[in-house]
């Protein structure tokens, strides 16, 4: 996460969606950088709303706007299967290596998920909340342009980033039943991931 307060607005890191290189970018320009635990770093809007949000409205009197990047669902579960392909979870419960991604998508739409598909929700991550707390500015990790653009625009900072902590590369083919399944077990990631504008 991190927080920008003269442009009165705070980038939410969904997990799997280029995080680690946007912080690398912005991080000299940022008022606020939490790149460190992953519990903090990644924090949805509902802990944002818990923690961070009455921090600025009580001291500074001031509502930031937020901002976030959701990738396409199955894409972002493909990073997710990847990144725990990885050598370092060899033998560890969350590794996905021996396994297809077929059997991993399975995995992740069964009630009660086994470790290496209990990956979360970007919907759920994105979560508007009871009170009004919700992301006002939504970007397609697919086509990041108008993102950047927006930050630009935004903060005055001329961005690049360059490609950190790739996962292996992996056949993340999908049988249409298991496509299917996802998109009914799951219709809340598509919906949301379609109404970002074009």
């Amino acid at each position: 996460m991190m927080v920008f307060y003269r442009a009165k607005l705070a980038l939410l890191s969904v997990p799997k969606t280029g995080t680690t290189a946007l912080q690398t970018a912005l991080r000299p320009h940022a008022d606020i950088v939490i790149s460190d635990p992953p519990e903090l770093k990644h924090a949805p809007v509902y802990r944002y709303n818990r923690w961070i949000r009455p921090m600025f409205e009580r001291v500074c009197d001031t509502e930031l706007e937020l901002a976030a990047v959701m990738r396409e669902p199955v894409d972002w579960l493909g990073s997710w299967y990847r990144f725990r392909q990885r050598p370092h979870l060899d033998g560890k419960p969350v590794s996905t290596k021996g396994l297809s991604f077929d059997a991993f998508v399975q995995d992740y739409c069964k009630g009660k998920r086994p470790p290496h598909a209990n990956v979360g929700s970007q919907a759920k991550f994105l979560e508007p909340q009871p009170n009004g707390c919700r992301v006002t500015h939504l970007f397609a990790y697919e086509n990041l342009a108008p993102f950047h653009s927006f930050l630009e625009e935004r903060t005055g900072i001329s961005i690049e980033t360059q490609q950190e902590n790739v996962s292996p590369k992996a056949d993340l083919t999908l049988e249409p039943r298991t496509l299917e399944k996802l998109r009914r077990k799951h219709p809340e990631e598509f919906a949301l991931y379609g109404s970002i504008p074009a």
